[in-house]
């Protein structure tokens, strides 16, 4: 896949960034007075109007943002951007479950968590671009789509999190490979039978249940730092060994744009 215009970072900002649903919170409210009052129309064509004018809001918005990160954000996702902002708060966010079986600290510190997930649905997209940044932005944007209503039910599916990122490395570890799946959690009411997506690059996938051992860190998420927390936490596990040695998850909690991001390393448990 072809793309101009998805690379995220500069010359020499805080960081690559990717934008999500999560840079919206810090939108303004439009305030009463910008809003459309109407002029002898209907009410009909003042709701029109009105509805026509957030939307052209929202996507402006982004797209300055997407500006700030050397991001393209085509028009086409004006309607999921939209969609999202309407859902965007912390109480219609699903966290994905999870059975917490151990908590390694030391001198009060949190090293790592090992925790069980169970069977699952999800939806995954695999992208090859030639930077993490490129894939991983592209690939949650076809997600949003497939989220606000691109899909055989018509409806706003729900937002879960952490949005998870399947990543390979070569067999050295020393470097990670192009080849990324950015992977959306179906909420539970939909895992017995997930909507279809009518992007054909979404599939949906059942992934078994799984073992990870999970460690928190701070900040951007690109080649370097994937690398330096994958060897961090192979240091501080008594049995790397037991883990997949080539394939790792990254975790999204927060806003990627942010400094100071919240985001987590998972390595699996083999079978």
């Amino acid at each position: 896949m072809e793309t101009g215009g998805c690379r995220m970072g500069g010359a020499e900002p805080a960081g690559p960034a990717m934008i999500t649903l999560e840079d919206l919170d810090g939108m303004p409210e439009e305030s009463p007075d910008s809003a459309y009052h109407s002029n002898g129309s209907s009410l009909e064509e003042e709701a029109e109007r009105m509805e026509d004018e957030e939307q052209e809001r929202l996507l402006s918005y982004w797209q300055s943002v997407g500006r700030g990160h050397q991001v393209d954000v085509p028009r086409d996702m004006a309607e999921p951007i939209q969609q999202l902002t309407r859902n965007n708060s912390p109480q219609e966010r699903q966290s994905i479950p999870f059975t917490l079986i151990q908590r390694k600290e030391k001198l009060g510190d949190l090293l790592y968590e090992k925790r069980q997930y169970g069977k699952a649905k999800w939806a995954c997209i695999k992208m090859k671009e030639k930077q993490y940044e490129q894939s991983i932005c592209l690939g949650f944007m076809k997600l949003m789509r497939y989220i606000c209503e691109q899909n055989s039910s018509g409806l706003y599916l729900g937002i879960t999190v952490p949005i998870v990122t399947i990543v390979h490395t070569n067999e050295s570890q020393s470097e990670m490979t192009q080849s990324v799946t950015v992977a959306y959690y179906l909420p539970p009411v939909l895992q017995d039978e997930p909507p279809h997506p009518f992007d054909s690059d979404i599939i949906i996938e059942e992934w078994p249940s799984t073992i990870v051992y999970s460690r928190s860190f701070r900040g951007i998420t690109n080649e370097d730092s994937i690398m330096r927390e994958i060897n961090l936490l192979a240091e501080i596990l008594d049995s790397p060994e037991l883990c997949l040695q080539d394939t790792f998850i990254i975790a999204g909690y927060t806003n990627p744009a942010a400094a100071n991001r919240h985001n987590e390393i998972w390595f699996l448990q083999r079978p």
